[in-house]
């Protein structure tokens, strides 16, 4: 039934949506005839064109969306020798719920499963069938967990919910797309977008029915247990790869590096951290309903399934990856086929994270290096530079910038541990330690026999000068060479930084600028362009183009060059900023001043505010 009516909504609100455009289109056109005979033909075209160009727009999303193909998303497709069991069994489940088969199997790297069917003429004959399989899932479930979950899928096939998902998914684009192409001031805008709201209102409730529908053929297949908990493991996977793409690959693909094997560090991970999983799994936090969503909150979706009567099914723990003949290899397949390396140098993990630790530590150690070069006027700066404040007693004053409630006293000895991380980056450079790789805790400093190192006791020592000596012989006997640890990056760069907002047609120093805030400085591009273009410009550049290749290309501010600023004027924006080596950058908003986003004026003066803290 929930398919159905998600069909007629949807073909009833796709054609209601350019019903509305025709009725705004006859709209112009009695405006135009009324312009014309009581202004001249000049005032209307003025007041006309923008009203045209947004229904100009509907065009275009519509026939972007009936020439969009829905093709299969990208994935790895298992052949009966890549996943006999699998296939096995999911023909085996199709049969149970009364349904065909899929015609292929892909293997995807999202913590999800998903089914989709090439259908023609609006739905009403059905085509190639494709079910999603995640690979963290075979990785991280047990098989009576994953029947579940490929029982829900398969349940949309013989609820017939995605025969019409080509409709649906034609609607949002074109919806979506005539939506991007109006400029907000645009009063037809407002009008789509309101409409848009209602579409996804009524598009989203019948796509939260199917899912309880789809829930109700894993509960008769798999039982209440197994789709119950393979409902409540879900959020606790996405949970357990975000954790291991921040900790684990994100640092080291951020300075140039990929993993060798980047699925099967997830498995490891998992193995290693089951039991924290485990308690994410139990303790997961239920997320409110929202009218917006397209699948209903867990917690709901569990007592809807405690509603269905009990099915006996014996439990299956076996590891769902061993339905794979080989999950190594398919793991390395899918790697090669959907994860864009570059020119990153692919390493085995040990090697991955003893390097990628490596580079994070050197930064780190660079940040404190520039700053000392600042403050001692050194243009090499290095661990003997700060070494040799602490002799003169000096630390307190340099460290002062760190820990900015502290006397000087109160600086110098909390400035252990910086002194740890550049002891650390003389250890490495050195050659006498390196990062090991755990996949149950944090990365530790070993020795190159791989005894653990601390050198926080020593760091403590060399904070003072009356301890400096006997710090540096503790060194010395480790083998660790001070003079190694020296400045690698000399200037701070926008490599990895992250844009936060950004401004169009603001002056610099008399001269007109765009300028893109990011989380560690200012990118400024002279001259940029039309003023009255500023944040399409802003949007299109932002949209081709990554924002540190924006930065490579024009002046970079780091805000770590930065002493102070005065803001003499919040609204327009007229602010004065102060550089460590004297000079002065002038900053003021004009009247032509455009935002990518309508906070992003309060959003530089919050950075200014951080600065002058």
């Amino acid at each position: 039934m929930s398919a159905t009516y998600r069909a007629l909504a949807s073909v009833v609100m796709l054609i209601g949506f350019y019903v509305v455009a025709l009725l705004q289109l006859a709209a112009v056109a009695a405006l135009g005839v009324w312009l014309f005979s009581h202004t001249s033909g000049l005032v209307t075209g003025k007041l006309l064109l923008p009203l045209v160009v947004a229904l100009g727009a509907v065009g275009v999303g519509l026939w972007k969306a009936i020439r969009t193909k829905n093709e299969p998303a990208p994935g790895l497709i298992l052949d009966e020798r890549a996943a006999p069991w699998l296939w096995a069994t999911v023909r085996e489940l199709a049969t149970a719920v009364g349904t065909r088969a899929p015609d292929e199997i892909r293997l995807v790297p999202e913590v999800n499963a998903a089914v989709g069917e090439q259908s023609r003429l609006l739905g009403l004959i059905g085509g190639r069938r494709t079910l999603y399989v995640g690979l963290p899932l075979l990785q991280a479930m047990r098989i009576d967990q994953l029947r579940s979950v490929l029982a829900h899928e398969l349940g949309h096939y013989s609820g017939r919910h995605t025969r019409l998902g080509g409709v649906a998914y034609r609607g949002r684009l074109a919806i979506g797309e005539t939506i991007e192409r109006i400029s907000p001031r645009n009063p037809i805008g407002w009008v789509f977008k309101q409409y848009a709201k209602l579409y996804l209102l009524v598009d989203n409730a019948a796509s939260r029915r199917q899912e309880l529908e789809a829930d109700r053929a894993s509960v008769q297949i798999a039982g209440h247990q197994a789709a119950a908990s393979a409902l409540r493991t879900l959020p606790a996977l996405d949970a357990a790869w975000r954790f291991y793409e921040t900790r684990y690959v994100d640092p080291g693909w951020s300075v140039g590096l990929a993993p060798d094997d980047f699925f099967g560090g997830f498995g490891h991970l998992l193995q290693a951290r089951r039991d924290e999983i485990d308690e994410l799994r139990e303790n997961a936090p239920e997320g409110p309903a929202s009218r917006w969503d397209t699948h209903p909150p867990i917690g709901a979706r569990v007592a809807a399934m405690d509603q269905i009567p009990p099915v006996h099914v014996t439990p299956d723990d076996r590891p769902a990856w061993t339905l794979l003949a080989d999950v190594v290899g398919a793991g390395r397949a899918l790697q090669s086929l959907i994860v864009a390396h570059g020119s990153r140098r692919l390493l085995p993990w040990p090697e991955f994270i003893a390097e990628s630790i490596a580079a994070g530590v050197q930064q780190r150690a660079d940040r404190i290096y520039r700053a000392v070069g600042r403050f001692t006027g050194t243009p090499e700066p290095g661990l003997p530079t700060v070494l040799d404040l602490v002799r003169a007693g000096r630390l307190g004053e340099f460290a002062e910038q760190f820990f900015t409630n502290a006397t000087r006293r109160e600086a110098a000895a909390a400035f252990a541990g910086p002194m740890e991380t550049l002891l650390d980056n003389a250890a490495v450079r050195s050659g006498r330690a390196y990062w090991q790789l755990s996949w149950s805790e944090p990365a530790r400093l070993v020795g190159r026999s791989g005894e653990p190192w601390d050198l926080a006791e020593i760091a403590k020592l060399a904070v003072a000068p009356e301890t400096l000596d006997v710090a540096l012989a503790r060194l010395a006997e480790l083998g660790v060479d001070v003079r190694q640890s020296t400045v690698v990056q000399a200037r701070a760069s926008a490599r990895n930084a992250d844009l936060i907002a950004a401004l169009a047609n603001i002056k610099i120093d008399g001269r007109e600028h765009d300028v893109y805030v990011l989380d560690n400085g200012l990118v400024l591009v002279p001259d940029p362009g039309k003023a009255h273009e500023g944040e399409k410009r802003l949007k299109e550049v932002l949209s081709a183009t990554p924002v540190a290749e924006v930065a490579s290309r024009n002046p970079f501010l780091p805000y770590e060059e930065i002493r102070s600023v005065e803001v003499t004027k919040r609204v327009p924006l007229k602010a004065a900023i102060t550089l460590h080596d004297g000079r002065t950058v002038q900053v003021q908003e004009l009247m032509a001043s455009e935002f990518l986003e309508k906070h992003s004026r309060d959003t530089l003066l919050r950075v200014f505010e951080q600065i002058n803290d």
